[in-house]
Order: structure tokens, then C-alpha cells, then sequence
């Protein structure tokens, strides 16, 4: 059974409401996204965060930046989970949950920055469980119309950070292009020195660009942790 929470260094996420629970995965993207801020210097005053689930990703831009995040979740537990881990954390002031359907939900002006950890699976076979195949499977929200809600959301100079399955990402890229977006960074995942990638984290810009290119190995061939995975983590995990 999956732990009721999981503590970082400067705050708590609260699990027990959502189907799916804080992940490895997920916390790298929210530590790339991070560093993609304090590298380039960012401003974003305005950042939303799609499909908040526990609310981590908005924790962790939140301890990295001095933006307002918006976080949108559809479903009823999870966005009360979100809710309460945003209020108890040190930058309550500036976290807001709002549930609701991203394809629907109009909001003027636009954000800066959009971070989003989408379903995951177009067509795969079901777990049975309601809750759980919204939050993993693209049942309810397909690419195609992430993306719009993206392009529609996103101010003309926004970028947009988004984790996917290695697999995924090359057909959701193709997507983001016909909407016109280009990839300026992007990050390949790799579990350990003994396996080939499985997540991909990129980064979306409306503005042509080279792609910049990088890769993360979590685990060496002693199955500790790697150098580059404690430095990207650390500013999070207690255990760094």
C-alpha cells in the first residue's frame, strides 16, 4: 500500500485522496522545470499548472519561483487533496486550486508558463478503476485537446513543460508542431544504466528554436542513486 504522504525538504504532499501518488517521474520533471527557471533566469508572474492531481508540481515551481500558480483538476478527490497540500504549505498565498475541465475553462489574460503531467495512455487496457484510468489514460483528456486548451491558454511568448512516456512523446510533438509549437528542450529519462529511456520531459515555445538536448540516468549499475539525479533532486528530497 502506497504511503498517505510523501515529505519533501520544504513541504508535504497528502496522497490517501488521489489514484495516482507522488512518483519519481513526475518529481524530476518538476525539478527539471525548476532548474529550467533559475538557469535562464525566468520570470513567469502568471503559471498553471493542468491536471494537478496531489499538487506537486505546483509545490515544487512554487518553492522555485516567486509565481501566482493556478492549478486545474477535474477530478473532485484530487482537487480537494491539491487544495489542502497548497494550504498547508509556506506559499498558500500564491497557489489557488480551481476544479474544473481545462476544455471548457475560459480565463483571460493568459499564463506565462504552463506545466502539465498529462494521462499518460491513448489506447491501453483499462485497470478497472474509475478514478485511476482518468488520471492515467487519456479517457477524458486526449493530446489533441491538452493542446488546444494549451494554445489557447498560453500567452504568445508562454513556454509549456510536459512529461510523457518515451514512446508517447514523438507523436505528441508531431501534434505540438500542427499547433505551433516548437521544442526548445527536452530531457530524456533512463531508470537505470541497464535500461533504455522510458519518460520524456519537454519543453514547448510558440518561438522557432535548436533543441537542446539532455539525458538523465536515475540509478547506476549498483543501483544507487547517480550524481546527476542528487543534484537535480536535492533541493526536494530529505534524503539528499
Amino acid at each position: 500500500m502506497a504511503n498517505t504522504f510523501f515529505k519533501f525538504k520544504q513541504f508535504t504532499v497528502h496522497q490517501d485522496l488521489c489514484a495516482m501518488k507522488v512518483c519519481t517521474d513526475a518529481c524530476v520533471q518538476g525539478a527539471y522545470t525548476g532548474r529550467y527557471f533559475k538557469d535562464n533566469q525566468l520570470t513567469a508572474p502568471a503559471i498553471l499548472d493542468i491536471g494537478a492531481g496531489t499538487g506537486l508540481l505546483s509545490l515544487m515551481l512554487a518553492q522555485q519561483t516567486a509565481s501566482a500558480i493556478t492549478a486545474v483538476e477535474l477530478d473532485a478527490k484530487a482537487a480537494l487533496q491539491a487544495k489542502q497540500n497548497f494550504n498547508a504549505s509556506p506559499w498558500a498565498g500564491r497557489l489557488q486550486l480551481i476544479q474544473t475541465d481545462i476544455r471548457t475553462w475560459l480565463v483571460n489574460p493568459p499564463f506565462d508558463f504552463i506545466i502539465t503531467n498529462p494521462p499518460f495512455y491513448e489506447s491501453a487496457l483499462r485497470s478497472g478503476h474509475a478514478q485511476k484510468d482518468q488520471a492515467m489514460h487519456a479517457t477524458n483528456l486526449g493530446y489533441a485537446d491538452l493542446l488546444k486548451a494549451i494554445d489557447r491558454l498560453l500567452s504568445a511568448s508562454g513556454e509549456v513543460s510536459v512529461l510523457l512516456p518515451y514512446p508517447s512523446f514523438t507523436g505528441f510533438e508531431a501534434l505540438a508542431i500542427k499547433q505551433g509549437f516548437y521544442l526548445k528542450q527536452v530531457l530524456y529519462v533512463r531508470q537505470s544504466v541497464n535500461h533504455g529511456y522510458f519518460r520524456t520531459v519537454g519543453i514547448f515555445s510558440r518561438q522557432p528554436a535548436e533543441t537542446h538536448i539532455t539525458e538523465l540516468i536515475i540509478r547506476d549499475a549498483a543501483n544507487n542513486y547517480t550524481a546527476e539525479f542528487i543534484e537535480l533532486l536535492k533541493p526536494y528530497y530529505l534524503i539528499f
